[in-house]
This record gives C-alpha cells, structure tokens and sequence, in this order.
C-alpha cells in the first residue's frame, strides 16, 4: 500500500493528510487546473480522485471542532500518540503540527504550494511528480474507472525533487 503525506501550503495556512499514492495524479490535474486554496484542490481533484475530497473536509470540521486558535492539545496528542500513517488531518498551525506537516508518509510525501506554485518532494520513493501525465480516474468506492484524465502543470510551477 502506497501512502504519502500531502501538506498544502495557500494564502490561509497549510494542511496535513495521509492518503494513498493514486491521488497524486489527481492532485497534480487540480494545480494544472488553477487551484488557489486547499478547497479548490479538492474540488478541482474530486472529479478525478474521489476518495479524497470528503475525508480531507470532514477530518478539517474535526480538527477545528476539537482545536481552537491558541489551544491545540488534541492534535498535539494525537500527533505524539499515531504513526504517521495514522495521524487525522490536521492544520498546521504551530512547530509541533509544521514538522508533523513534513514528515513523510510510508512512501514519501509532497508539499503543494499553491502560492508559490511549488511542489516539493520529500523522502518520494513512489514515484517521481511528473510535469505531464495520464492517469485512471478512481471512482468514490477506490477502484480505478474505465475513464482516464490527462494534465499538463504549466511552466511557472516547479518541482523540487
């Protein structure tokens, strides 16, 4: 099993989250796209990846449920407590949740900066980010569709390896 941790970095903050490998193609389809804010690269991704978009939000309304702003003792917990593959979707919103935030998953991890149009490998040992691809289109149970999608990342982004 392919798992990378995925930090977006957008003008609000950055957010944390351990998903699978496939939804790499999507989320690089969402930055070709456009996408400016983390809600946009879901969105944007949702057609192609669809696993991904309602997790992602729905773990966000949990961390801003449990962890106010100057208050964040549960996500700290849970950060020392679960390995990385295990750990919720979080915001990053101090030192603690920032090295969390670039910790790799067990297949590596990638920060997308959409306001810089950056994105930043670390530890990738799934595979390299390419700047042009094609990929299947995986429907809301997981499996992969008869469909495919295609994306081109425009020049002014940058790939870090």
């Amino acid at each position: 099993m392919f798992l990378l941790r995925y930090t977006v970095i957008d003008r609000f903050g950055g957010v944390s989250f351990v998903s699978y490998g496939d939804a790499l193609d999507a989320l690089l389809a969402a930055c070709a796209g456009g996408a400016r804010t983390v809600g946009e690269l879901l969105e944007l991704a949702s057609p192609y990846y669809a696993p991904l978009r309602e997790p992602v939000l729905n773990g966000l309304a949990i961390f801003d449920e449990r962890n106010t702003p100057g208050r964040y003792d549960a996500i700290r917990a849970a950060l020392v407590r679960l390995d990385n593959e295990e750990q919720p979707v979080f915001r990053v919103v101090d030192e603690l949740t920032r090295e969390a935030s670039l910790r790799p998953a067990r297949s590596g991890g990638l920060v997308f900066n959409l306001v810089n149009r950056r994105i930043v490998q670390i530890a990738n040992t799934y595979r390299d980010v390419p700047r042009v691809g094609r990929a299947r289109v995986v429907g809301p149970e997981g499996l992969p569709q008869g469909r495919t999608f295609s994306y081109r990342l425009p020049r002014e982004w940058s790939i870090v390896p």
